[in-house]
């Protein structure tokens, strides 16, 4: 029986980050409170995720001149000890604090730039002051833009909220959040002013497969990344109109 299509990804003309996609990490730790491993093992994923099979699915989601996210490089990372404004932290904190690491760092934005802003243990994060929309009780993280192609990703401690994957291949508390950055990431090279590749009820390519998980290994990952164990979430693949961790066949 063939595969329903309509349930795919459309492409619906805006841009999508195209070439290799430079990340910067901003750890944005007041008190330090994060895990023994946090940061590390989060940098480490972004020196694996780019040369991925699951990367790899953005071959099938260019722009109009047919140009599409091949890779990824870690351009920088930042520890920010400064204290949070305000609790919960708002989306024009997280946006505010783009621009802060931009204008300490030299870091510049464009469409081929992502800023991922961690936030450390129980820091809620909401999208505006109704607090409707939360860490706490809407969402385990987010991608969005601002101003002139600036994007960014907010990405609060996953494991202070309702967002564990099941395992914990590397035994840190980092494990949660890497697979909720995963979704973001994916989301944010296809779709990343939210006008490009969405289906016809709205979803981005991780929307679609969220906590949709491959086989676990015995160390509780579903990948191996340049020797590296991970738990991610499968990502939407429309050339099969389903879920998997990499192009059939790939």
């Amino acid at each position: 029986m063939p595969a329903d299509t309509s349930q795919n990804l459309q492409y619906h003309g805006g841009p999508v980050m195209a070439g290799v996609v430079q990340v910067y990490a901003i750890f944005w730790e007041p008190m330090g409170a994060v895990s023994a491993n946090y940061n590390s093992l989060l940098l480490r994923y972004f020196g694996d995720i780019g040369s991925s099979p699951l990367y790899q699915l953005n071959q099938e989601y260019p722009n109009a001149s047919g140009a599409y996210s091949t890779g990824v490089t870690l351009a920088g990372s930042w520890l920010d000890s400064s204290p949070y404004p305000e609790s919960p932290l708002l989306d024009s904190d997280i946006q505010n604090e783009v621009s802060r690491a931009q204008q300490v760092n030299g870091w510049q934005a464009s469409l081929q730039t992502i800023f991922f802003v961690f936030t450390e243990q129980n820091e809620d994060i909401c999208t505006d002051s109704t607090y409707s929309e939360c860490a706490s009780n809407s969402f385990c993280a987010y991608h969005n833009y601002f101003g002139t192609a600036t994007i960014y990703a907010a990405m609060p401690y996953a494991a202070s909220f309702n967002c564990n994957p099941g395992s914990s291949p590397n035994n840190d508390d980092a494990d949660q959040t890497i697979n909720v950055t995963s979704h973001e990431e994916m989301e944010a090279a296809t779709d990343p002013e939210l006008n490009a590749w969405i289906d016809a009820n709205g979803q981005e390519i991780g929307d679609k497969c969220a906590w949709s998980f491959g086989p676990l290994d015995a160390q509780g990952g579903d990948v191996v990344w340049n020797g590296h164990e991970y738990i991610v979430q499968q990502e939407w693949d429309n050339s099969i109109s389903g879920c998997d961790l990499g192009p059939v066949g790939g």
